[in-house]
């Protein structure tokens, strides 16, 4: 016999070994030795100061608790099989590949940037050295922006596809079970990379192919038809079905399809700041704490929103106990972004702060760049901020009170992002559209989160890779409504917003290529 029950644990009660076990026999009125527990989800309420556990469990009486999985991935071997071509090897393109598999079809992928191993040189060089390499880098390369991130899985998207799937496929390549568990699963950026390596590995041995250092530069289209794919080298793949899972930062691709007259659309995205405050202050805020928060917790995380001006101002992509890092694809620009290790122990937390921007109302300005007028409002404030920055990968940056009180900052606090720092009157630099907005709503978050409003709080600019500022349409079928044989895919395309809405993304593309061969 098995039995769902829930369960809440104190944190005294949380700490004593055995204690849940002990919990879930006396609220069956059975003994500790005639079932068996299986948690099926754990979160944590901290909304009181009374912190409380609380699971979700299985208790089976009398019977053993299954050990196997109830997903099954049968990766069939494709190496004569018909082919798909993915463009791409992030998230999307990665569970397209995999999808594939089951299938029957053979996946080709062709990657611009590297492998992981290789891709940690140019890290490297960006962080120390300053220097951007436009197709390696933490945007370009095997397993996309998602390997070098948190690696948080928490989605929305609970209506485009199978999530627990996905977090099975991740568990079935060498992630931790308790991603099944958590209420907001991540993985970290220290385990991401093996994970990666390992779902690579899988479609090799089954017959696919992952080609790094392979840059697609054009389309050969006959008749509405996508019929090759021109690389960077100058050879030609003839093909028949083509994933397009380029991710959002891939604007060569936009460019590429608009000057073919390609139909793309604009679509509203957010921008803002990356904001990064002493880890203890996040933790004595939302654990009710002072000094160290206790150990069986985990550093503490937020989301805020708040309306201003008939637009949202809100965090994205919270990186408890995390690292600010450069995400400049290009030259010349400054681009900043978050990441966490597993443990998320690190001494700060960093979150970005955006302001939504509506792509209809709010860019006036750059209507003459069509569909593209969202990417050069972004690259226009890149721009500005590398300028602020010294002309280097040094952010601009400025203590959170000065920037909503509008002054210079004569010195900035302490912050993990490794190519440094330099004071910049951001206030006056950003868009008035986000940066009034953003002043207010710091202000608002420090109503709802007593502290966080505070001078040792840095802001960094520029966040400004959200989401895609351009939807690449596609019809009914999945494909571009213009050019049969090409699907656009995942973040770049418009149609996915983290790790596991572009891997279901990738999943239905591939489920709709094969299905047209």
């Amino acid at each position: 016999m098995v039995k769902t029950l829930q369960l809440r644990l104190t944190l005294e009660e949380e700490a004593i070994e055995g204690y849940l076990k002990a919990k879930a026999a006396k609220y069956l009125s059975l003994s500790e030795s005639s079932f068996k527990l299986k948690v099926l989800r754990k979160s944590i309420d901290a909304r009181k100061p009374t912190i409380y556990f609380n699971y979700k469990l299985q208790a089976f009486i009398g019977e053993d608790v299954p050990k196997s999985s109830e997903y099954t991935f049968d990766y069939k071997d494709v190496s004569k099989a018909k082919p798909i071509h993915i463009i791409g090897f992030g998230p999307a393109g990665m569970w397209a590949a995999l999808r594939c598999l089951e299938l029957g079809f053979k996946p080709v992928v062709l990657e611009r940037g590297k492998n992981v191993k290789d891709r940690r040189r140019d890290l490297r060089a960006i962080n120390q050295d300053h220097l951007v390499n436009e197709d390696s880098n933490y945007c370009f390369g095997e397993g996309g922006a998602g390997t070098y991130s948190d690696g948080k899985l928490y989605t929305r998207s609970l209506k485009r596809g199978d999530v627990r799937r996905v977090f099975e496929s991740l568990v079935h390549h060498g992630a931790t079970e308790r991603i099944l568990i958590d209420a907001h699963p991540h993985i970290g950026t220290n385990k991401l990379p093996k994970i990666v390596q390992n779902i690579r590995e899988t479609i090799i041995d089954h017959g696919g192919e992952v080609h790094f250092n392979t840059k697609v530069t054009d389309f050969n289209i006959v008749d509405k038809r996508l019929k090759s794919i021109i690389l960077e080298n100058g050879n030609e793949l003839p093909v028949q079905k083509v994933i397009l899972a380029t991710g959002h930062s891939a604007r060569d691709i936009f460019y590429l399809l608009h000057s073919k007259k390609i139909t793309l659309e604009a679509k509203s995205f957010a921008m803002g700041v990356r904001v990064e405050h002493p880890q203890h202050i996040i933790d004595a805020i939302q654990y009710h704490c002072s000094g160290d928060r206790n150990e069986l917790l985990p550093a503490a995380a937020y989301s805020l929103v708040q309306q201003v001006k008939n637009r949202g101002v809100y965090s994205f992509c919270m990186c408890p106990g995390g690292f600010i890092v450069p995400a400049a694809t290009a030259p010349g620009e400054i681009v900043v972004n978050g990441m966490s290790p597993s443990k998320r122990n690190n001494m700060f937390a960093n979150s970005g702060i955006v302001v939504e921007i509506n792509s209809n109302e709010d860019l006036f300005k750059y209507e003459k760049f069509g569909a593209l007028k969202g990417l050069e409002f972004q690259k226009n404030l890149e721009r500005l901020a590398f300028t602020a920055g010294g002309r280097t990968q040094t952010a601009p940056a400025q203590r959170l009170t000065d920037f909503v009180e509008g002054k210079l900052s004569a010195d900035l606090n302490p912050t993990s992002y490794q190519p440094g720092l330099k004071s910049a009157p951001l206030h006056s630099l950003l868009p008035k559209l986000i940066g009034s907005r953003l002043r207010v709503g710091f202000k608002e978050f420090g109503k709802k989160m007593l502290g966080y409003y505070t001078n040792e709080a840095n802001i960094v600019g520029v966040e400004s890779r959200t989401s895609s500022p351009v939807t690449i349409p596609r019809s009914s079928t999945l494909e571009h409504p213009e050019i049969l044989g090409l699907y656009p895919c995942g973040e770049g395309g418009g149609y996915a917003g983290g790790i596991v809405s572009a891997a279901m993304d990738g999943e239905r593309c591939a489920e709709a290529a094969a299905a047209a061969l």
